[in-house]
């Protein structure tokens, strides 16, 4: 009985996986607003009231796309959200996934970009996710610029919360100008030459 529990549980998880990865090619395509259920659950090879069934409704689908997309990150920077990486890992970090960002992930970006713009009013539909996302992200950065601070990597008078804050300002506004116009913002430069010079900056 173990044996077939096991082999229902990695159908489910198969299964949510390609509705999930449906939902990421559909929506970069189309959009949020102009992709229906129905036409996710074809592609996935599932009925409708099967998505649903998984996610609850179309916005909890929009949610794990958005889950998904920050796990696939973590997972190409062989990271987890518990890691506790140096200053000059995290930085590296951050040009690489610009770089990847730059060369393959556009569409995910400018929906992510998109969402996070139409949910700023407490209220609608992913609003405290994305917050609970930026509240997260900062706590980590304050975490790290803490322990550089303490490891001696970084001086010991800089302040992290307000590093945090600048980090993650800068990171939301360089890809929204990249995607506004990718011509002329190089994105993996940009970082690049950022954290380049905020690495210097720290420098005790």
């Amino acid at each position: 009985m173990a044996g077939v529990k096991g082999q229902v549980q990695k159908r489910g998880v198969e299964r949510r996986r390609a509705m999930v990865d449906a939902a990421i090619s559909l929506f970069s395509q189309q959009g949020v607003r102009g992709t229906g259920v129905a036409a996710i659950a074809e592609q996935a090879g599932v009925t409708p009231s099967a998505l649903i069934h998984h996610f609850g409704s179309k916005d909890g689908l929009v949610q794990a796309v958005l889950e998904e997309a920050d796990r696939r990150a973590l997972a190409r920077l062989s990271a987890t959200p518990s890691s506790e990486p140096t200053l000059a890992e995290a930085f590296d970090w951050f040009v690489r996934d610009a770089e990847h960002t730059a060369a393959a992930e556009r569409e995910l970006t400018a929906l992510h970009t998109t969402l996070t713009a139409e949910n700023l009013t407490p209220g609608t539909a992913l609003h405290t996710w994305f917050r609970d996302r930026g509240r997260a992200l900062r706590t980590q950065l304050t975490a790290l610029f803490t322990r550089a601070a303490t490891d001696g990597s970084a001086r010991i008078d800089l302040d992290p919360p307000l590093l945090a804050i600048e980090v993650a300002a800068f990171l939301e506004g360089a890809h929204l100008l990249w995607l506004l116009d990718p011509d002329q913002v190089d994105l993996p430069a940009v970082h690049r030459g950022y954290f380049e010079g905020l690495a210097s900056r720290l420098r005790p």
